[in-house]
């Protein structure tokens, strides 16, 4: 039995453009489960980001358009009070997967999608609320489970197994075969280097 794990933060800029090489290569091995866990890039914060942090993502940003061709809408940086803080989002994608099996991964995409091309702001709790209702989930219900005690302890859950999994970094994504622990990419990967490598391990 084979399955894909993919340690991920829906507000990692590496990871959005990792998404499409992602779906290139579940394309070719739809016969592959996927499960999705919550990496948590910035801890809960209400204050404002540093604007030495700005600078420094916003060149990450550049970095990622100029070697990969994903596209950024940069207007956030000008539209937007960002602070450093992810977790609202990750509670989000679990929420979103409590509510419609499945729906966590329409979820991240909605917040990437929101996120680097339409320049809002999912570390606030109303964007994401929004986001739940144009996937045309429940939003009232989904603003309760983001204060939900049971999904705080699923968040939990997801950061201790992030740890137990050892990724270092997001974009992390694993082959597990039976008890076995095999990675397939560990950062930015294209979708011919995962094939490649899955290759590589099916070989063995």
């Amino acid at each position: 039995m084979q399955s894909l794990i993919y340690v991920m933060d829906p507000m990692c800029s590496w990871c959005w453009a990792f998404a499409p090489e992602l779906e290139a290569f579940r394309s070719r091995h739809p016969e592959l489960p996927l499960q999705h866990v919550m990496g948590g890039l910035a801890q809960d914060s209400d204050a404002p980001m540093p604007g030495a942090m700005q600078q420094q993502i916003q060149a990450i940003w550049r970095q990622i358009e100029s070697r990969t061709g994903t596209r950024f809408n940069h207007d956030f940086w000008r539209l937007n009070s960002p602070r450093r803080s992810t977790w609202e989002a990750c509670r989000a994608v679990i929420a979103a997967g409590r509510l419609a099996p499945g729906a966590e991964i329409t979820m991240i995409a909605g917040i990437q999608h929101a996120y680097y091309l339409e320049a809002r702001n999912p570390s606030e709790r109303e964007v994401l609320v929004a986001i739940a209702g144009e996937q045309g989930l429940d939003t009232e219900r989904l603003r309760e489970l983001l204060q939900d005690g049971e999904t705080e302890k699923q968040l939990q859950r997801h950061f201790a197994l992030r740890d137990s999994l050892g990724a270092q970094g997001f974009p992390t994504l694993l082959l597990q075969r039976d008890d076995e622990l095999f990675v397939l990419s560990s950062g930015y990967s294209t979708a011919q280097q995962l094939r490649l490598r899955y290759e590589q391990l099916f070989r063995k």
